[in-house]
């Protein structure tokens, strides 16, 4: 052990890491999972140790090309090991700041970060028997809850369906079948696109199934999975096809929770989707709002000003009038559209994304945010 990190590892007592007033992580191990995917394992500067829910993410504040992007990613680690927090991040087509990490993380660098924060945990759901759904490295959250319960000795009875494209890109599947071997009612099993069946791949059809997430194969890994509290996480389509194929079988969808991708880092063709289902979204909105009474939003920089009702989100507004404004999870989670109020009053209900010091500054994030009256906004 590098006697350089002891006396932080073992000291007694230390405080809770607090991303509003110490933000800033180090990065101290890189960890390559599969071809095209990295874990970037973080400890605080100054000393102290994390404490989140398995499933809850942070929000990395980063300089790339003189430009500060925000952008979250889920934890992966365990809570149960609080000085060392870990993202386990995929290299992407145009993801800019995934790229940016795979390309230049190193052990030793300073980011900035704030949280950890969000709802989307086993842990304010607890039940009888989970069923864990994840696409490609949206296995993130549901492997920082399946680390807990197996770092805890809790034998919870988890079965663990995971999607990815071939063996090779199975993030964690080493990891997941010790946890089984350790544990009675883990389950984890595989779905692949396509299975590489040479002799150099041990397949093992009672894991790993060829083809797509269907009702029947869903069948063979949890024959009772009406019964179980469902947690899922992957891109947009694979959620999608998640929520139709549950509600088809008369899944109970109270039980259902999922967790959604940042929105920048999608494939290109999954955000146009997503952005074309937006967009008649905001259509609707907008033909609500046509008659009411509005406030005007202008933008400083572009010298574009919106139309915004009273009971509508500034980025809301935004979108139905065309704009791209950069955003994230649209819930006043992540601090991705935090944006400088130069003048005009709003009531902003967020959930974390914003530090207080940030909001006495003049800072609002628009996604949770309506206007009192009119706006300008330094963008």
């Amino acid at each position: 052990m590098n006697s350089r990190n002891t006396p932080q590892l073992w000291a007694a007592n230390l405080p809770q890491w607090d991303g509003d007033k110490n933000n800033v992580l180090v990065c101290c191990q890189i960890r390559q999972e599969t071809h095209d995917v990295k874990s970037f394992f973080f400890t605080p500067q100054e000393a102290s140790v994390f404490k989140f829910l398995p499933g809850q993410f942070i929000t990395l504040e980063l300089t790339i090309d003189g430009e500060i992007i925000n952008r979250s990613y889920t934890i992966s680690s365990s809570p149960n090991r609080p000085h060392v927090i870990s993202i386990t991040v995929k290299r992407k087509p145009n993801g800019i700041v995934s790229n940016w990490l795979h390309d230049n993380m190193k052990v030793g660098t300073p980011i900035s970060a704030l949280g950890p924060t969000g709802d989307f945990t086993c842990v304010l759901h607890p039940a009888q028997k989970y069923l864990f759904l994840s696409g490609g490295s949206g296995i993130t959250p549901l492997m920082s809850m399946a680390r807990s319960f197996h770092e805890l000795a809790e034998d919870a009875d988890v079965v663990f369906l995971h999607s990815a494209r071939s063996p090779i890109d199975i993030i964690f599947k080493h990891e997941l079948d010790l946890m089984a071997f350790n544990q009675t009612h883990f389950q984890p099993a595989y779905i692949c696109a396509k299975v590489d069946k040479s002799p150099n791949w041990r397949l093992q059809p009672e894991f790993i199934t060829e083809g797509m997430l269907t009702t029947e194969n869903l069948k063979l890994s949890a024959p009772d999975f009406l019964e179980r509290e469902v947690f899922t996480c992957g891109p947009a389509p694979y959620m999608a096809s998640v929520r139709n194929l549950l509600a088809t079988a008369g899944f109970n969808m109270a039980h259902y929770h999922e967790e959604s991708f940042t929105f920048d880092e999608l494939p290109v063709e999954t955000q146009a989707a997503v952005q074309a289902e937006e967009n008649a979204h905001h259509k609707e909105t907008e033909s609500h709002h046509n008659n009411a009474q509005t406030f005007s939003v202008e933008l400083s920089k572009s010298g574009t000003t919106i139309q915004c009702a009273p009971d509508q989100f500034v980025l809301d507004a935004a979108r139905a009038a065309g704009l791209r404004l950069p955003s994230s999870c649209s819930k006043g989670l992540c601090g991705t559209c935090k944006s400088k109020l130069v003048s005009g009053q709003v009531d902003m209900k967020h959930g974390g994304g914003i530090r207080q010091r940030e909001i006495d500054q003049g800072m609002f994030l628009p996604c949770c945010s309506k206007p009192l009256s009119n706006l300008v906004i330094e963008k």
